[in-house]
């Protein structure tokens, strides 16, 4: 329930100021169950590579999470709508540190990918690409109040969807990453779902959709085995892993036997075998094939429990909200978090090509921590702004 943190008097009736507990409380949960983890599944990788020292991820990922934290707590005390006459910078300045990416030296890679922002072997390293989500999520609400009942026009509608496509196609040409493209373009197609008067034409691009990529698997399946564009070999890889173990199917494969030796109840925390040496880098994108392996198809569970909890209270924000703006912010906020959690236990299950989804507030990684930290401070500061009146 919500906690009543003031009441103000407006003649006979009485307005109770609201503050989201319950999101800070299962949050919080979360970030301690994260961290466990993350601890169990790179211990044995941190100690081989950092001279003994199995708690340096770990170590790493507590201290962004900490300072995380107070930047969120900050957020949550700010006034959301000081942000939209910035929503438009900020937009731009994602845009352009993924040209930095791409065009200057300050552009790294690792693992064979250009996405990082930052200085050579020094920890002030970045992702411009978790910059293109929160921006997008503050920047595309405001276009959207901003064209009021015109939304439902084709020229508003337009003028949204350049937008959007323009950030996840930047995400996806700057920093040549498709799974955040996708969901950056998922973010902005739940937005507009939710302020645009009409389902019908959803619900006709989504079958449209799926029926595309049905054909196109079926195509890649039969026609394009031998190419060597290295994502569709990772379509060919999903759809025969056992058969491509050189090409990619080898971490998949890892990662299934890591689900499927533990059973229900897990072999128990910190006995992963798969996370020895089996999984490469298992604490970024495979780290819930770890968590499977040692607490079970019931520590899977919990998980989902966990962010079905976490989902429903961004849900509740976002239907109580005081106004438009507010309320789509938290919309962007809970699609993003859903996309992700969906797409990653895809991905780690073989159900969708592998595409380098990390799991929120689980998988190493301090720029995305650090920018869903501020996205729940957005909401817990919309979630301030709501007001019940006292029967």
């Amino acid at each position: 329930m919500a906690t009543r943190r003031k009441v103000l008097r407006e003649g006979t009736r009485k307005k109770i100021e609201y503050f989201d507990y319950n999101l800070l409380a299962v949050l919080i949960f979360i970030i301690c169950f994260g961290l466990i983890m993350l601890y169990s599944a790179s211990a044995y990788n941190s100690q081989a590579a950092n001279n003994g020292d199995g708690m340096y991820l770990f170590r790493r990922q507590a201290m962004v999470t900490a300072g995380s934290f107070v930047v969120m707590l900050v957020i949550s005390k700010s006034d959301y709508h000081l942000y939209a006459p910035f929503a438009k910078i900020i937009y731009y300045i994602s845009i352009f540190l993924m040209v930095l990416v791409r065009w200057s030296p300050l552009g790294l890679e690792a693992n064979g990918s250009k996405r990082w922002l930052g200085i050579k072997d020094t920890p002030f390293q970045m992702q411009p690409s978790e910059v293109a989500k929160i921006a997008v999520i503050i920047f595309i609400p405001y276009i959207i109040c901003q064209l009021g009942k015109y939304l439902k026009t084709s020229a508003g509608m337009t003028r949204v969807l350049v937008y959007g496509g323009f950030a996840s196609f930047s995400v996806f040409f700057f920093t040549d990453n498709l799974s955040t493209a996708i969901i950056v373009a998922g973010i902005v197609c739940g937005m507009i779902f939710v302020a645009h008067p009409k389902t019908k034409p959803f619900i006709k691009i989504a079958v449209g959709g799926m029926v595309a990529v049905g054909i196109f698997l079926v195509i890649i399946l039969v026609q394009l085995s031998s190419s060597d564009n290295f994502r569709i070999q990772r379509v060919v890889t999903w759809l025969q892993p056992d058969k491509h173990m050189a090409e990619g199917g080898y971490q998949v494969m890892q990662g299934l036997y890591a689900i499927g030796s533990g059973g229900f109840w897990g072999k128990g925390l910190g006995n992963s075998v798969q996370k020895l040496s089996a999984i490469p880098e298992v604490q970024n994108d495979m780290i819930l094939a770890a968590i499977c392996e040692e607490l079970g198809i019931f520590g899977a569970i919990v998980i989902l429990i966990l962010f079905g909890m976490l989902l429903y209270r961004l849900m509740f924000i976002a239907q109580n909200a005081p106004d438009l703006y507010g309320s789509l912010i938290v919309t962007g906020i809970f699609t993003h978090i859903a996309l992700q959690v969906i797409l990653n236990i895809a991905v780690v299950t073989n159900l969708i090509p592998t595409t380098g989804i990390t799991l929120p507030f689980f998988s190493y990684g301090g720029t995305s921590i650090l920018f869903l930290m501020s996205e729940m401070g957005l909401a817990l500061g919309v979630s301030r702004t709501i007001k019940f009146e006292e029967t």
